[in-house]
């Protein structure tokens, strides 16, 4: 009798285990689904965060004319309104980073897109003063997007940041070339002039805003203790960052240059209104697909800086066709999407650089901060100065060497923060 009861008992032992067995992987297979599910979210937020840092900008510029018609905005107001929220980035970037550390990461991003949802839709309904406002607001929230998403996708993703930074990238360009490009047909189309269509890209923030809600509830308000007491390094004590930061200005300078005067350069040297506009958005489509490719090339690499050497030839390659093109498409088109790819990479591998620079997420924000303040700063500048010595000298050649010069302090800059070290310690 004993031995069957030994045998009964060792079945039912057996059956409770390997029930238990199915109970844990069962959980353990829930726990997986639900780390997915979260995983997937994160990554559709700042993916649409990301779609909302480029698109409110330019989305308006192509619907100023019709502003004017509506509000009376002189030349000198129309050229500060593109100007605000580059501002915007410069004032607020320094201090991203320490509201990150107070507040936390994911709350502060949620701040923001409020604050970009409430400027989006209400610039469009009043005079200028909420068209102001609306755009300072505007600026702010793409502020802390421009700092925080690289440093959240370091935190988050250590081991894919240049396959996540070509997403967060591509995402930001191609709404952005879309904003440009659709902004004025759906003003016309739907009957609600500018004011419909920027309520049309608002939508784009409030969607933003409500898939960014479930990240709450990761958010971390400080730092661990052990990290907390580590003494802090000021990051603009650092030499590396400031050779970050030039190359944050300088490529900067280079993109918003060509934006506000490209078309303008190629109408003086004979090219037809509509062509001139054609190379724009050609030199906007050299940089879409390098900004997705040269984050993962880079993070695969050592050192960087066999990227900018070839992002300089390009560049100087492009601005010599562009100076001596005389207006011939066949010269200029090749040239303007040669700077286009160079642009393109050049803001691609600043993006990877804060990434790779730097021992923590906290460090990238830092440095984040202190390149965007500085580089947006220059990038204001950039368009503005060379308007002024094309009013001086009468011609666009002179006011070409400012990318001549950016095209080397890029590459003077971009060979030594290419190395393969941090902007603390070697």
């Amino acid at each position: 009798m004993r031995p069957r009861l030994c045998i009964v008992l060792i079945c039912i032992f057996r059956i409770l285990n390997k029930l238990c067995y199915q109970r844990k992987e069962s959980e353990t297979m829930d726990e997986e689904r639900r780390k997915r599910r979260s995983r997937i979210l994160l990554i559709v937020g700042i993916l649409l965060v990301a779609a909302n840092l480029r698109a409110p900008i330019t989305a308006l510029s192509p619907l100023l004319s019709y502003v004017r018609v509506d509000l009376p905005l002189s030349n000198t107001m129309t050229g500060f309104l593109t100007t605000l929220p580059l501002l915007a980035f410069a004032g607020l970037s320094p201090f991203v980073s320490k509201l990150a550390r107070r507040w936390g990461m994911e709350f502060i991003v949620f701040f923001a897109a409020c604050l970009m949802v409430v400027g989006s839709l209400i610039r469009p309904f009043g005079g200028i003063p909420l068209l102001l406002f609306g755009t300072f607001l505007i600026g702010l929230a793409i502020a802390v997007g421009n700092v925080l998403l690289p440093s959240l996708i370091k935190k988050e993703f250590p081991f894919k940041m240049g396959l996540m930074t070509g997403m967060y990238s591509i995402s930001m360009n191609v709404c952005a070339m879309l904003a440009s490009g659709i902004s004025v047909p759906i003003a016309v189309n739907s009957g609600f002039g500018w004011r419909g269509a920027l309520v049309v890209w608002s939508g784009f923030a409030i969607i933003a805003l409500l898939m960014w809600l479930p990240q709450l509830k990761y958010n971390q308000k400080s730092l661990p203790l052990s990290v907390a007491q580590k003494p802090r390094q000021s990051i603009w004590s650092s030499p590396l960052a400031w050779k970050i930061t030039l190359f944050m200005g300088m490529q900067s300078t280079l993109f918003y240059v060509m934006v506000a005067w490209l078309p303008s350069i190629l109408i003086s040297q004979g090219m037809a209104s509509t062509q001139a506009g054609f190379m724009l958005s050609l030199f906007q489509l050299g940089i879409i697909p390098f900004t997705f490719i040269v984050p993962i090339i880079a993070s695969n690499m050592k050192s960087q800086r066999p990227i900018v050497i070839m992002m300089t030839v390009l560049l100087l390659a492009g601005t010599t066709g562009l100076i001596f093109g005389a207006g011939d498409a066949w010269i200029v088109g090749p040239s303007v999407f040669m700077m286009g790819v160079a642009s393109g990479t050049a803001f691609s591998v600043c993006m990877m650089f804060f990434s790779l620079r730097t021992s923590t997420a906290t460090e990238a924000a830092d440095l984040s901060g202190m390149a965007q303040s500085i580089g947006y700063l220059l990038a204001a500048a950039g368009p503005t100065l060379f308007g002024a010595l094309h009013d001086m000298t009468d011609s666009y050649t002179v006011p070409l060497t400012i990318i001549v010069v950016a095209a080397l302090l890029l590459f003077i800059t971009g060979m030594d923060a290419g190395r393969d070290k941090k902007v603390f310690g070697k």
